[in-house]
C-alpha cells in the first residue's frame, strides 16, 4: 500500500518499526520504549548471541520440563536467527492480523495447560511459527526467552520472509505443517478443528474504541450504540449526546481478524454497512495509518496494547467501563474482551512443549504483562 502520510515519525531501536508517532511512548509493534539505544545494533545482537549459547543456557535451562533433542549444532548462524529481532513493516509490507473472538461456529480451547501435548515426534531444527500480528511484541520476547532455555533450537516468527501474516494464515500455515505452531488471537473455526489443530489459551486481550484526541466527544458509549454506529444507523454524534458532526467510521481490512472479532461481539455476526464517504474501509490490516486519519470525528478499533500508549488518540469505554483496567478484562465485565492462544497439531516435539510450558509458567506470564496482556492468572 502506498502511503500519503507525512509525518515525523520514530523508529522502534528494538523492532525496527518506523511509523511510530512522533509523541509516542512506546512502540505500537513491540512496546519497547521509544529512545535511543546506547549500544549500536550489531552490537546488542553479538551481546545477546553469546548470553544465548553460554551462560543464559545453564542458568534458564532448568526453569521448564521440556527437554532438547542431544546432538543439535549449535551453529552462530541458528543462535542469530533466534534473538535478532523480527525485520520492520514498511508502508507497503505492514502485516495483515487475523483475530476472532469465540462465536457460534468457534471451537473453544479445552484448558490452557500443556499436560496433554503428544510429544511423540523428533525436535525440529527450527521451531518455526506464523500467525497473529496483534501478538508480535509477545511472541518476540518469549521467543528471546526460549533462546536462553534452548540455545540449540533457533525460532522464527513470520513464514518465508520473517513478517507474520496474521491468525487465519497462521493457522493455514500450520495445517499445511509450512511451522510447527501458530500464534492465534481466535479460537479454531471448526475446518481448523476438524483438520486435527488445538489452541491452547496463553492470555487474555481487549479491544479498545478509539476516537482523536481533539474529537468533542468525551462521553461513553453503550455497545448497542457502538453496534448502531458499525450498522449504519447512528451516523452523526449528536445522536450519541456529542455535537452536530457525522460520524467518520474507519473500518479495518476485510483480511483483519480483529474485524472478524468485533464484527461477531459487537455487531453480533451481522453486517458491517457498506462503504460510504463516512464509512471506509481501510485498504490494509494495520493501526498506525487508521489512527492517522481519525481527524476530529472518527472512530475505529485496535486492540487495547496498540492504543493505550498512544498520543494521538482517546480510548472511549464502553458500557462506562474502559479497557484500561486491567480487571475489568479479566473479569469479563469489559464487553469486547478475548483470549489469545498457541495453536499446534496434534502430533507434536519435546520442544514445541517445552515453547507453551514457557508460555504458561510465572516467566511466561510475566513476559505476557510486560508485552500489554492480560495473564491467565
Amino acid at each position: 500500500m502506498t502511503t500519503d502520510y507525512n509525518f515525523n515519525n520514530v523508529k522502534c531501536p528494538k523492532c525496527g518499526h518506523d511509523q511510530n508517532a512522533v509523541s509516542a511512548k512506546k512502540c505500537e509493534i513491540c512496546g519497547h520504549q521509544l529512545k535511543k539505544s546506547a549500544i549500536p545494533p550489531i552490537v546488542f545482537i553479538g551481546l545477546t548471541a553469546l548470553v544465548a549459547v553460554g551462560g543464559g543456557y545453564f542458568a534458564f535451562k532448568g526453569k521448564l520440563t521440556g527437554k532438547t533433542t542431544p546432538g543439535l549444532t549449535n551453529t552462530a548462524s541458528n543462535t542469530t536467527v533466534s534473538t535478532v529481532p523480527i525485520p520492520k513493516p514498511t508502508a507497503t509490507q505492514e502485516p495483515p492480523a487475523q483475530e476472532t473472538q469465540p462465536n457460534t461456529a468457534a471451537i473453544n480451547p479445552t484448558s490452557s495447560n500443556s499436560a496433554n501435548i503428544d510429544t511423540s515426534l523428533p525436535n525440529p531444527t527450527v521451531l518455526s511459527m506464523d500467525g497473529s500480528t496483534t501478538m508480535v511484541g509477545l511472541i518476540q520476547r518469549l521467543r528471546n526467552a526460549y533462546s536462553q532455555i534452548n540455545a540449540n533450537i533457533p525460532t522464527t516468527y513470520g513464514q518465508p520472509n520473517g513478517f507474520p501474516k496474521g491468525s487465519g494464515k497462521g493457522l493455514e500455515a500450520l495445517m499445511k505443517n509450512v511451522v510447527v505452531m501458530a500464534a492465534t488471537s481466535r479460537p479454531l473455526k471448526p475446518k481448523e478443528a476438524q483438520a486435527g489443530i488445538q489452541v491452547i489459551a496463553i492470555a487474555r486481550d481487549a479491544v479498545g474504541v478509539v476516537v482523536g484526541i481533539n474529537n468533542p466527544f468525551k462521553g461513553s458509549l453503550t455497545l448497542d450504540q457502538l453496534r448502531q454506529i458499525y450498522q449504519g444507523q447512528i451516523t452523526n454524534w449528536s445522536q450519541v449526546g456529542g455535537s452536530d458532526a457525522s460520524i467518520k467510521v474507519i473500518n479495518r481490512a476485510a483480511g483483519s481478524g480483529t474485524r472478524d472479532f468485533f464484527q461477531d461481539t459487537v455487531l453480533l455476526e451481522k453486517p458491517f454497512a457498506p462503504d460510504s464517504a463516512n464509512f471506509i474501509t481501510f485498504p490494509q490490516d494495520e493501526t498506525t495509518g487508521i489512527v492517522r486519519i481519525l481527524g476530529n470525528n472518527g472512530i475505529s478499533y485496535a486492540t487495547v496494547s496498540q492504543l493505550e500508549n498512544q498520543q494521538l488518540v482517546r480510548i472511549i469505554p464502553i458500557n462506562e467501563v474502559s479497557p484500561v483496567d486491567k480487571t475489568a478484562i479479566q473479569s469479563g465485565k469489559y464487553p469486547i474482551s478475548r483470549s489469545v492462544y498457541l495453536a499446534i497439531r496434534k502430533q507434536n516435539s519435546p520442544a514445541v512443549k517445552q515453547f507453551i510450558d514457557l508460555a504458561l509458567s510465572s516467566q511466561g506470564q510475566q513476559i505476557i504483562q510486560q508485552s500489554g496482556f492480560i495473564p491467565l492468572q
